[in-house]
């Protein structure tokens, strides 16, 4: 294993900072990391939340810029005042690239492109690369390892296949100081409430459907969002550059049980649980085999069904902050009504 790196007094730029994964790793670093300061770069998209950083908004370790990852100036103004990059911006939802890929190949793609010019001219020491197991697509049986090959099938899928591989070429090419992480789907506070845990959480609590795909019989590996910072955090100081690692929980529960979990807490009736047409190109199962972060000394510690519960209190304790974005949000009701409707 390569020596260790400190992280402990790093400046960070943390791009798309002010989304569900973004922020909760700012939080981790912020607490585990007294002398880190943390750059926020975000664009603030729909799913952009500075609610998401209220307590820590006046705290001198932490900075937020509004602005877009695509803005050569902007981002090349900032690479100089920064020792690390961890790159989370993207547009991630699945059934908004069915409807409209544009956005995700220009923010996904071409803004990691923008970001790793910058890398290219600058003196960061780090740059890590927040990817998705998605890259691989679906499989029925056994696990992806990282030297599999890439096979996505959605167009968000597809742009981060773009990024990831984008990122693993500057490497190759300009020897630029880059990990790669492929994550399994995440959970946990602070995600957009229209993700399918927090959807349904949210729905059942305001007594409304629960529009499962298909089924319900799609397989995801679910990863508790602190789990996924603590993997994170540990390639930042252990991970070899050039590499990429899964990052996997071996939570593999179906859909339909999770959506069954979600009312069994919430004591509301299985009958909110509606089928509906399922997704385009609907990937069956995501599973990862994560040994080589294994072999860095990274296990999850969150047990699956005691983070579920407490994701569910979250959102029961916190309704001001979803039931904002619910009642703000008119392109968040019309967008599933628009997905569904020609579909029934």
């Amino acid at each position: 294993m390569a020596e260790e790196r400190r992280i402990e007094d790093l400046t960070l730029l943390v791009t798309g900072g002010a989304g569900f994964i973004g922020s909760n790793f700012i939080h981790y670093m912020l607490d585990h990391y007294p002398r880190c300061k943390i750059i926020n770069l975000d664009k603030l998209t729909y799913a952009g939340n500075l609610d998401n950083l209220k307590d820590v908004e006046k705290d001198p370790r932490y900075e937020f810029i509004q602005g877009d990852i695509r803005d050569r100036e902007l981002v090349r103004n900032i690479f100089k005042r920064v020792q690390g990059v961890v790159h989370f911006a993207a547009e991630t939802h699945v059934d908004r690239s069915i409807l409209d890929a544009g956005e995700f190949v220009l923010t996904d793609v071409y803004g990691t492109f923008v970001l790793l010019e910058a890398l290219k001219n600058s003196d960061i020491k780090l740059f890590i690369h927040v990817s998705t197991d998605e890259v691989y697509g679906s499989r029925d049986k056994g696990y992806f390892k990282e030297d599999d090959p890439l096979c996505p099938s959605s167009p968000y899928a597809a742009s981060k296949v773009g990024a990831d591989r984008m990122a693993y070429a500057y490497w190759v090419t300009y020897g630029l100081p880059i990990i790669i992480l492929r994550p399994s789907n995440n959970f946990g506070p602070y995600q957009y409430p229209e993700k399918f845990i927090p959807l349904f959480v949210t729905n059942a609590l305001e007594g409304k459907n629960l529009p499962l795909y298909g089924k319900g019989t799609n397989v995801r590996d679910w990863l508790y969002v602190e789990d996924n910072c603590r993997a994170i955090e540990l390639v930042m100081r252990r991970g070899k550059v050039g590499e990429a690692y899964n990052v996997g929980a071996n939570n593999e529960v179906q859909n339909i049980t999770i959506a069954e979990r979600i009312v069994d807490l919430l004591e509301k009736h299985k009958s909110l649980i509606k089928f509906v047409p399922d997704r385009l190109g609907h990937d069956k199962r995501y599973a990862v085999d994560c040994r080589k972060i294994h072999a860095l000394g990274w296990k999850p510690e969150k047990e699956f069904d005691k983070a579920l519960a407490s994701t569910v209190r979250w959102y029961q304790e916190n309704t001001d902050w979803w039931q904002k974005i619910k009642e703000k949000s008119k392109e968040f009701k019309s967008f599933y009504e628009e997905y569904y409707r020609d579909r029934k």
